[in-house]
């Protein structure tokens, strides 16, 4: 799916820019403009972009010298980690935090995206906006609209069959299935790029450079495995290299929203409330913001898609401050915490589905989040 203009920037059609005048949004926005923290950060980019492209070039060259050994599982590993932080890349210039205009952070996006890691940036872009605008949201979000996972009780218990049986024991299937994220990943993107959406000539245009960006990394990555390792080695390297790449990406996303409330389609959730009610922190110091590419701010993140990466640790107190001032939610927890809430969250909805024969989900507004509710505190 190309990108269009639209895509990039704050992604939500009840976007932080349509907030009312006296609205508190508009209040918190106004504090968060003061203090700066929404100009472009050129300078720290540049660094971690020239650091992240170093880092690859290292990668395959280490993989040239490695040759046709079992060491090369060790350079697998190492652009794993490379290829998630290339990702994280992609993902600020999909927001539109990197450059203030359309064209360069597009050009970085499939740079990092189509060309680095194998996948589309116009289609990421395009499901990760119906995320920002509808977080944790039935029917809405794309990220909780999976075949293999359920997030609502109601979800769990409309299912049957096969789903039906995955979702039982889902949250002793996610860590597995974190190993498949990288070729799902792909799949996705592949299938968008033959799709025939979009017929203007830009969205043709945009579909064309990203399928051949596509092809190159495909071409390129199968040709270097394979000429410098024997059959068995490359296969194993691709194994290794794209399961622990998936399984790094599912690992640093988890955390943000698994396990907080779930709305339904037809609840009316202001911004402000819609975004800090379904997102968490993860508590970390400097290390933590590296690993998941500050990401373990996610309240401040969903608050102000726009703001740079650098940004997010100075705005989380101010945030934090806000919320505590107004009564609004604010769900902080460590990065293990984060986990067993999830891995908590996905067990008791699979449980539903042990216990509970097959009936179709319920539609009636605001069930989704009294359901949410009363079972998380936060």
């Amino acid at each position: 799916m190309p990108i269009s203009p639209a895509h990039g920037a704050d992604p939500c059609p009840d976007s932080p820019a349509a907030a009312p005048a006296g609205s508190q949004y508009a209040t918190l926005s106004r504090l968060v403009r003061q203090a700066g923290l929404l100009r472009r950060r050129r300078a720290w980019y540049a660094w971690r972009i020239t650091g992240t492209v170093a880092a690859l070039a290292v990668g395959w060259t280490a993989f040239v010298l490695a040759g046709d050994s079992w060491w090369q599982l060790v350079v697998a590993a190492f652009l794993a980690v490379v290829f998630a932080q290339l990702g994280f890349l992609g993902h600020d210039a999909g927001h539109r935090q990197i450059f203030a205009t359309r064209r360069p952070n597009y050009v970085l996006g499939v740079a990092c995206g189509n060309l680095a890691i194998g996948l589309s940036y116009g289609w990421w872009v395009a499901k990760h906006n119906r995320h920002h605008a509808h977080p944790n949201t039935e029917g809405e979000d794309p990220d909780i609209m999976l075949s293999v996972l359920a997030f609502s009780a109601a979800r769990a218990r409309a299912s049957a069959g096969l789903r039906r049986l995955i979702l039982r024991y889902q949250a002793y299937l996610l860590i597995p299935m974190l190993f498949l994220e990288a070729a799902g990943l792909h799949g996705s993107s592949v299938r968008a790029l033959l799709s025939r959406a979009g017929r203007s000539p830009r969205a043709i245009r945009s579909r064309a450079w990203e399928a051949g960006l596509l092809a190159l990394h495909f071409a390129a990555y199968l040709s270097a495995v394979f000429l410098v390792l024997s059959p068995v080695r490359a296969v194993v390297f691709i194994l290794v290299q794209q399961g622990l790449f998936g399984f790094y990406l599912g690992c640093s996303f988890a955390p943000n929203h698994k396990g907080m409330p779930v709305l339904s389609a037809g609840e009316r959730v202001d911004f402000l409330h819609r975004q800090a009610l379904t997102s968490r922190n993860v508590r970390g110091g400097r290390l933590t913001d590296a690993a998941l590419g500050g990401l373990n701010y996610q309240i401040e993140h969903h608050l102000f898609p726009s703001m740079p990466r650098p940004s997010l640790r100075r705005a989380q107190p101010l945030v934090a401050a806000f919320c505590a001032e107004h009564g609004l939610p604010y769900a902080e927890s460590s990065l293990l915490g984060s986990y067993a809430q999830a891995l908590r969250h996905l067990n008791e909805v699979g449980r539903s589905a042990r216990q509970a024969p097959a009936v179709p989900a319920p539609s009636r507004p605001g069930w989704g989040r009294r359901a949410a509710r009363s079972r998380w505190s936060t």
